[in-house]
C-alpha cells in the first residue's frame, strides 16, 4: 500500500444530532481534485476542530498489487529514456564513485537502448528488483557495450548471472 499524506476536516460533536451533515471533502494533491467520501459518515465523538490523518490508498488487484496499478512492472522498452539512465546512475551513487558522467554518456552515445543500459548498470550493482523490472520491460541481456561486455558479463556475481538467465528462461 502507498501512504499519501492528505488532510480533511470532519466536524465532530458529542451531542446527538438528528440529521447528518454533508459528507466531508477529501483534498489530496495525488488525486488532483476534491472527492466526496460516500462510503463513510463522520463520527459523532472527538475534537470539535476536525483532525489530521494519513490516507492509505489501495491500488490494483485486491488493493495491493502495484503491477496491476501500473506502478511497477507495467512499463515497456520504449517507456525508458536517457533521463531514467541518469536518474538510476545518480540514485545508485555511481556518480559519486565515478566522479563524472563520462561512463554513462559513453554508454548512451553507443546507440544502445536506455533499458539495456539500465540492465547493464543494475547487473553491475546486483540490484535484483531493478533487474526484474527491466527484464519484464523487455531489456536484452545480450546487448554489448563498447568493450564487448553484456549485462551478464557485467553482473556483480554468479547469483546475479543466474538470476538474469533464470528470469529470461521463465519469461520465454
Amino acid at each position: 500500500m502507498t501512504s499519501i499524506p492528505c488532510t480533511f476536516q470532519i466536524p465532530f460533536t458529542s451531542k446527538p444530532v438528528n440529521s447528518l451533515p454533508p459528507l466531508p471533502k477529501l483534498t489530496s494533491k495525488f488525486l488532483g481534485s476534491q472527492k466526496t467520501l460516500s462510503w463513510s459518515r463522520p463520527s459523532r465523538i472527538g475534537p470539535s476542530n476536525g483532525s489530521r490523518t494519513h490516507c492509505w490508498f489501495k491500488f490494483g488487484k485486491n488493493g495491493v498489487d502495484a503491477e496491476g496499478a501500473g506502478i511497477y512492472g507495467s512499463q515497456g522498452r520504449d517507456d525508458f529514456d536517457r533521463d531514467d539512465v541518469e536518474q538510476y546512475f545518480n540514485y545508485m551513487g555511481m556518480l559519486a564513485v565515478e566522479g563524472s558522467y563520462d561512463k554513462m554518456e559513453a554508454l548512451l552515445n553507443q546507440n544502445i537502448h536506455p533499458v539495456d543500459i539500465l540492465l547493464m548498470l543494475a547487473a553491475s550493482e546486483g540490484d535484483k528488483p531493478k533487474i526484474e523490472e527491466l527484464l519484464r520491460a523487455g531489456a536484452k541481456y545480450d546487448v554489448k557495450d563498447a568493450d564487448g561486455r553484456t549485462a551478464l558479463e557485467r553482473a556483480v556475481n554468479e547469483e546475479i548471472k543466474d538470476f538474469i538467465l533464470g528470469f529470461s528462461v521463465q519469461k520465454a
